[in-house]
């Protein structure tokens, strides 16, 4: 039995995620954004699997006060497993408070802070699963740090090649005997919120990504998968974007991402 940290787990891919997961007999710490939706996710996890849930936490994560919060609310538990579900694609604020693309700071800004404060909750043997896409784009480092705007879809597609590459900076960093560290596309246009809303379409069953997050969180053959890139639309494993596997433009996104949170930090 595992306990398993998993935002974004008030609807769509993460609260069906977390519902198997707590068929399962695993122990959760479900996040969410808003405390209404937060509630109904745990008291429908609590009428199927009554011992599932071990802490709800609310957060914002496109303020990183609120990342940091979180991370604190939860570094005393043992988690074995993250998953950095939570995104967005489309939105009518795409501009948070500190200038910051939101795409940039739920997508790839917040899971990198998030993981990096409860690494040391992490057993050795645990895994950090980070939600990419099939649609990746060259990272515009300048658009990260908020100096300048770019398209919606750039924004999307480029914060999630951005985790894509810092996964595998911190997969090389933390080296085989630290927590594996896996980039996961869990299907194209599944029928998520995002989906309907940013594409006006219904999408493709759900269960195809609850499928390939709950066998990377757990199952046996992503056991030595740390830094790798699984594409569930071919459902293997596959080279990432090239950007992706450059160690020197991976440490380029990861300095800018430290870059931003130490500017925000400091007001």
């Amino acid at each position: 039995m595992s306990t398993i940290l998993l935002t974004g787990a008030t609807d769509g891919i993460g609260l069906e995620t977390a519902s198997h997961l707590a068929d399962l007999g695993h122990r959760l710490i479900v996040h969410g954004r808003s405390q209404a939706k937060l509630d109904r996710a745990t008291e429908r996890l609590a009428a199927e699997t009554p011992s599932s849930v071990v802490g709800a936490e609310l957060a914002d994560l496109s303020h990183l006060d609120q990342v940091e919060a979180l991370a604190v609310a939860v570094a005393d538990q043992p988690i074995d497993v993250i998953i950095n579900n939570a995104g967005v694609y489309r939105t009518d604020h795409p501009i948070t408070g500190d200038g910051l693309d939101i795409r940039f700071v739920v997508n790839t800004i917040a899971p990198y802070l998030l993981t990096r404060r409860l690494l040391p909750s992490l057993p050795a043997e645990g895994r950090i699963v980070n939600l990419s896409s099939a649609a990746q784009a060259p990272v515009d480092l300048d658009a990260l740090l908020g100096r300048h705007r770019v398209p919606d879809m750039d924004a999307y597609a480029q914060s999630k090649l951005a985790i894509t590459m810092w996964t595998k900076h911190l997969a090389d960093e933390l080296g085989p005997d630290g927590p594996a560290v896996i980039a996961v596309n869990p299907g194209s246009f599944l029928a998520t919120k995002m989906v309907k809303e940013g594409f006006g379409m219904a999408g493709s069953d759900v269960g195809i990504g609850v499928d390939v997050l709950t066998r990377a969180a757990l199952d046996d053959s992503f056991a030595q998968a740390t830094g790798r890139y699984f594409d569930n639309d071919a459902r293997r494993f596959a080279v990432p974007h090239p950007d992706a596997i450059d160690a020197a433009k991976n440490a380029a996104v990861v300095e800018a991402i430290e870059s931003v949170i130490s500017r925000v930090a400091a007001g």
